[in-house]
């Protein structure tokens, strides 16, 4: 076996998934999936510092996006910005990638303790985007309550995109979300 690989992460990620589909999260060793993918332990550690990052591989990436989106947006008010950070966040997930997505949550939903890391992910997602909103000028409680509905926005959104009754791009569905959310706070609602 050549000591370096090529996409031996990409390898890892495709090997562990149906493997955790097929006998849960738990009954998979770190042993297991590198075997399945042709690797050694040692180049699974290379890639992921356990097995959980491999279902949470790319989280930094997709904070990041949301970041980005809101620094190089033109508004200056807290709607404007999280809309951008979705916008640029929603370039994440092409449709090519939904069925992946789709078994990652199957897995994650089958196991309280990849319940409760995807949930710390997206509070540390709403956290940095209230930092940066804070930083363009928002005032701390309007840049907290943007964050947080971007990121309810972000994850009902997602929910909703890997339905599998669901044809719409990730963006689509998205936006729908956020004009269903305005609607919701629409003068004259109760």
């Amino acid at each position: 076996m050549p000591r370096w690989e090529s996409g031996a992460r990409e390898r890892l990620q495709q090997a562990a998934l149906p493997l955790f589909q097929e006998r849960g999260y738990d009954g998979v060793t770190v042993a297991e999936i590198a075997a399945a993918a042709g690797l050694t332990e040692r180049t699974f550690f290379r890639h992921f510092t356990d097995k959980r990052e491999v279902l949470f591989q790319g989280q930094d990436q997709l904070e990041r996006s949301f970041l980005d989106g809101a620094a190089e947006a033109s508004g200056d008010d807290a709607m404007s910005l999280a809309r951008a950070a979705l916008d640029r966040a929603a370039g994440f997930f092409p449709d090519d990638r939904r069925p992946w997505a789709r078994a990652r949550q199957t897995v994650i939903d089958a196991n309280p303790a990849l319940q409760e890391r995807e949930l710390l992910k997206l509070s540390a997602l709403a956290a940095a985007l209230t930092r940066a909103l804070a930083a363009r000028g928002i005032d701390p409680v309007t840049a907290a309550l943007a964050a947080e509905s971007t990121v309810t926005v972000f994850r009902t959104a997602f929910t909703a995109w890997i339905a599998e009754e669901e044809p719409r791009p990730f963006a689509e569905v998205q936006a729908a979300v956020l004009t269903g959310l305005h609607a919701l706070l629409a003068p004259g609602r109760a």
